[in-house]
């Protein structure tokens, strides 16, 4: 939505900035929060049913989008923890199948967004599955789940330079993205909608990604980029996006079995998402300026040489867990 209302690169990357934003915050951590979510994405709907009649006032429109993610991100980073603690312990589930459950779900929300025109349409089926766990987020913990929340509350989780490193490059390459997409076909959420469900297709199959050393996963990414961007047809670029995203899981999950003494697995994951959107923050906002000074063309060798420094940075011992 925000690429149809500004081809400006740097307010292009700032949506990924913004949602990285509440990482940085010292935020009370509890699963009503969850409602803030909610309302994030009643402002979108506001905003897109407002596109037309208001298609002269591209600054309020803007405003808006980017307050729509900002109060996201902040339900996010406040409920996320807390529920995914209350689904572990009192519904019986595995970090293993949360985290499962929300790459398929990110898979067909891309996929709703590639299909479902205009932003309405995409915003509506948003709103209808949050609404679910809603309903969890409103119930009062359990003695166990309720101490362990307030002992919790306002403590963030450790910072890792690791996860943050990642993070950035991460952010590089999906400002990269937008901004490509952008640049070459008008900003057509299809394209850039098939782009993340390739990504995320790739990311719930990455659990079957073959045991391999941790700077494997950031080479074959820059190779997979790299060709990508080369002479080939429009869908072999889409799917190449499959194979990056399986690649991108297998180096999570490998950050994330590094982080083990420092707690239960939701922090761990916790950990991981909050330094690497931290990171992610810097290398949105850095790409956007790049381009906006220099140009494009500027973009794919600086985020390739990121996975190569990665790939560089990691230890000699300890292959990656798919």
């Amino acid at each position: 939505m925000v690429s149809g209302i500004t081809s400006a690169p740097l307010l292009n990357t700032m949506l990924p900035a913004l949602g990285a934003l509440p990482f940085l915050l010292q935020l009370k951590r509890t699963p009503r929060g969850y409602g803030l979510q909610i309302l994030g994405v009643l402002l979108l709907l506001s905003v897109s049913l407002a596109l037309k009649p208001m298609g002269d006032q591209q600054t309020l429109l803007l405003l808006g989008s980017f307050s729509a993610v900002l109060l996201f991100g902040i339900g996010q980073e406040v409920s996320i923890l807390p529920l995914q603690r209350h689904l572990i312990v009192e519904a019986g589930s595995t970090m293993k199948r949360l985290r499962s459950g929300q790459e398929i779900g990110a898979l067909v929300g891309n996929l709703l967004a590639a299909l479902l025109f205009p932003a309405l349409l995409q915003f509506l089926p948003a709103l209808v599955l949050l609404l679910p766990l809603a309903i969890v987020a409103s119930r009062p913990a359990t003695r166990p789940i309720a101490a362990q929340e307030a002992s919790n509350a306002s403590n963030t989780p450790p910072w890792d330079r690791s996860c943050a490193l990642q993070g950035l490059v991460m952010g590089a390459l999906f400002a990269l993205l937008a901004l490509w997409v952008r640049d070459v076909d008008g900003g057509r959420c299809f394209d850039f909608g098939m782009v993340l469900a390739s990504y995320g297709l790739g990311r719930a199959l990455g659990r079957w990604t073959p045991r391999v050393h941790r700077s494997v996963p950031y080479l074959l990414i820059c190779a997979l980029l790299l060709l990508s961007q080369a002479t080939v047809p429009a869908w072999l670029a889409v799917l190449l996006f499959v194979p990056i995203g399986a690649l991108a899981a297998a180096s999570d999950a490998a950050l994330v079995e590094r982080l083990t003494p420092l707690g239960d697995e939701p922090l761990r994951w916790q950990v991981l998402v909050r330094s690497g959107a931290v990171g992610g923050l810097v290398g949105s906002i850095g790409l956007g300026l790049i381009c906006q000074v220099l140009s494009l063309s500027a973009a794919l060798p600086l985020v390739s040489a990121g996975f190569i420094a990665l790939a560089i940075t990691q230890p000699r011992t300890a292959p990656a867990q798919a």
